[in-house]
């Protein structure tokens, strides 16, 4: 990366960070785990027992999220400093927000109502979009 590249690049990340803590925050006030929970579990039923997807408790599923927030964000100064490890889990992070912002909307649209994480969703997608642009150009 070059040194505006690594610029936008790092402004990505911290962009792409802050937006899945608002998603999380807006998911835990919005009660996310007990619209998203029977899903995992038709599912499963579906798949004869197979136990995936996973379903969660609140307080683990907000402290694992949070840890990774907080992990995201140590990484920040080293997404400025353009390191080309990092641009593997860019690609994954961008990724996930994509589709997550993705299914929050389609879920939505789907179900004709507000689903919990709806309201992030549209940052979440935008956020991911900028960061995989950020890191796969050349």
């Amino acid at each position: 990366m070059t040194g505006g590249s690594t610029t936008a690049f790092g402004w990505a990340w911290v962009a792409a960070t802050l937006a899945l803590a608002l998603h999380i925050a807006d998911e835990a006030t919005h009660d996310f785990l007990a619209w998203y929970n029977p899903q995992p579990l038709r599912i499963r039923r579906f798949l004869g027992g197979f136990p995936f997807p996973p379903t969660f408790t609140f307080w683990p599923w907000l402290i694992g999220l949070s840890l990774a927030v907080l992990m995201l964000a140590v990484l920040i100064p080293q997404a400025y400093a353009g390191n080309s490890w990092l641009r593997v889990l860019a690609i994954v992070m961008g990724v996930e927000h994509v589709g997550n912002g993705l299914l929050h909307v389609g879920a939505g649209l789907m179900m004709r109502r507000a689903v919990p994480g709806i309201w992030s969703a549209p940052i979440l997608l935008a956020t991911g979009i900028w960061l995989l642009h950020s890191t796969l150009r050349p």
